[in-house]
């Protein structure tokens, strides 16, 4: 296969994209993490407990997305290094390095939107009881 520097230099919008919504959604959950914790300093309940271990889950989530979305870019910049000095094939296991990780990182998106949809039911769930 031969790849030119166009080539990885197409992932830099998409990855950048990514790193955006990662960013938007670690920002929004921070959010909530800090608006419950100035609703329920004191009292706790069921909910409250579920919703807290469910951020939990979602901000390492979001931690790992952006980690690998970080090496997806990092690899790609070193397989354009690597095409301007020609060493082809290093440039070509690099940006398979670099699709593997964004598609680890998105891997990991759709496993935190599977979550958060559970922190909805879980305020679902309290709206009924109440």
């Amino acid at each position: 296969m031969q790849i030119t520097t166009t080539t990885p230099a197409l992932l830099f919008p998409a990855i950048s994209l990514f790193m955006l919504a990662f960013t938007n959604r670690f920002l929004s959950l921070a959010g909530r993490i800090r608006s419950l914790h100035d609703q329920h300093r004191d009292a706790m309940d069921d909910s409250v407990r579920a919703q807290i271990e469910n951020l939990r889950r979602r901000v390492n989530m979001i931690r790992s997305m952006q980690g690998y979305g970080v090496l997806s870019m990092l690899a790609c910049i070193f397989s354009m290094i690597a095409l301007f000095e020609e060493f082809l094939v290093a440039s070509q296991i690099l940006f398979g390095f670099s699709l593997l990780f964004l598609v680890i990182s998105l891997v990991y998106s759709f496993m935190e939107i599977r979550i958060s949809i559970q922190a909805l039911d879980i305020l679902l769930k309290d709206l009924e009881q109440k």
